[in-house]
């Protein structure tokens, strides 16, 4: 069991952020093993000439990885240039140190600094980035909603939300993580941050006790960053609020960024804009700005009238002599 204690100054300093050099880490995971990440198959499929030998000699066959790839970052606008640019000033001796204390020494492929730091850029360049937008979109989804959860229902209901491995009971953040060593950590002002991941499983923590409180948890609508396509809106929606708007209020089963839902029904991102305020000031979606993306979700009247909608367009290709 893994104990955060929180304080009275850092049960306010709960925060979320995003980082795309902790979503190369955990995407390592499937490339060590692509059998558990079904979801991302497609994703693995496409990988090309990468410096594979390296990627995969920096996690173990748990999916474990040095901590000083998993930063602490405190906001959810990170950029990959500032985090590249922070790994490249990290002192040779701190690498060899996070590397003994995961594989109890340093691998001999590990041990040409350089090496490691082009590969994880290449790679970067070569498998994320062209990604990076559509993956970032439901990182930020994710916030939204934990952060509504939070203002209305409180930590604890925040807490359990993320994961059934994870309990609040003030002041006392616990996470079940099967093989990792129990320790209790003082927050002590520092905090704790929440980093949701598109390729997080379940929960991780730093592997280093005395790291500052960091928890990285699978972000909800995770398996929609691969999709293609465009999905329809139910018939009988369709003819009160026209096909487009249906569609999208049938996309958003899961919180989108605009930009997001642009990409993925083909609509260009002016128009989009211009629905989206349209079925927001009708009710049936809410909104919430982060940075310079916009997260929609629908409102519980939405989902009402999508679901309703769906029924009934259900029962009316039913054939009336097939009833009973």
């Amino acid at each position: 069991m893994i104990e955060f204690v929180l304080g009275e100054s850092d049960l306010v300093d709960v925060r979320f952020a995003v980082s795309p050099l902790n979503e190369l880490t955990l995407s390592l995971r499937v490339l060590k093993d692509p059998a558990k990440y079904p979801l991302h198959l497609p994703w693995v499929r496409g990988i090309r000439d990468v410096d594979a030998e390296v990627l995969l000699a920096l996690s173990t066959p748990r999916g474990w990885t040095p901590d000083f790839l998993s930063p602490r970052s405190l906001t959810p606008f990170t950029r990959i240039e500032d985090e590249f640019a922070a790994l490249h000033e990290i002192p040779v001796r701190t690498l060899r140190r996070h590397y003994r204390a995961l594989f109890g020494d340093v691998p001999p492929v590990l041990r040409d600094r350089g090496r490691v730091l082009d590969a994880l850029e290449h790679y970067w360049h070569a498998a994320l980035a062209p990604r990076w937008d559509r993956m970032r979109a439901v990182l930020e989804a994710d916030i939204a909603h934990r952060g509504r959860d939070m203002a209305q229902h409180g930590l604890a209901a925040m807490f359990s939300g993320i994961s059934d491995r994870i309990t609040f009971s003030a002041p006392v953040v616990q996470v079940r993580i099967a093989g990792a060593r129990p320790r209790r950590v003082e927050a002590a002002g520092q905090g704790l941050t929440l980093v949701p991941s598109v390729f997080a499983r379940r929960t991780a923590v730093p592997v280093d006790p005395g790291a500052p409180p960091l928890l990285i948890y699978a972000a909800r609508g995770a398996g929609t960053v691969w999709e293609r396509g465009r999905g329809r809106g139910p018939a009988a929606l369709a003819g009160v609020l026209g096909q487009v708007r249906a569609d999208l209020l049938a996309e958003l089963e899961q919180p989108r960024s605009s930009t997001d839902i642009a990409r993925l029904t083909g609509v260009t991102t002016s128009a989009v804009n211009q629905h989206l305020r349209a079925l927001r000031d009708a009710g049936l979606l809410a909104s919430q700005r982060h940075g310079r993306s916009v997260v929609y979700a629908r409102t519980e009247l939405g989902d009402a009238l999508v679901s309703h909608s769906v029924e009934r367009g259900s029962d009316a290709a039913t054939p009336s002599f097939a009833r009973t």
